[in-house]
């Protein structure tokens, strides 16, 4: 199962119904750019030691991009950006979890309802 970044957010914020739903998982696997993302909304240094004490204390894998992904992120925005809105981030996610072959756990499932063979998990806080 590959997290999305809001589920992580939604987490790291304090809502028990993310950290239920991740207790559940064996582990906790993300996509590089998901790590990104939260990156990008921290507001001090304390948020970042909380990001990464908890990856560190669920023993986090974190899936990089590389070639195969960026591929098929590109061939997915060719084909959905201007039809369905798909954006860069939810596009690189979406193709780390078709190239790992993982279902995506997520809270946005209209991002990812369009790309082909994409297995959706949708998650409500």
């Amino acid at each position: 199962m590959l997290v999305d970044t809001d589920v992580l957010i939604w987490h790291l914020r304090g809502y028990p119904q993310a950290t239920r739903r991740l207790d559940r998982l064996p582990s906790l696997t993300i996509s590089a750019v998901s790590y990104l993302e939260v990156l990008q909304g921290m507001r001090n240094k304390a948020e970042l030691i909380a990001v990464q004490k908890m990856l560190e204390r669920r023993q986090a894998t974190m899936l990089p991009l590389t070639e195969a992904i960026t591929k098929r992120a590109t061939e997915l925005m060719e084909a959905l950006t201007l039809s369905h809105g798909l954006q860069m981030g939810d596009a690189l996610i979406a193709a780390t979890a078709l190239e790992h072959g993982l279902p995506v756990l997520t809270g946005n499932v209209k991002h990812f309802a369009a790309v082909p063979g994409a297995l959706i998990e949708a998650f409500s806080p």
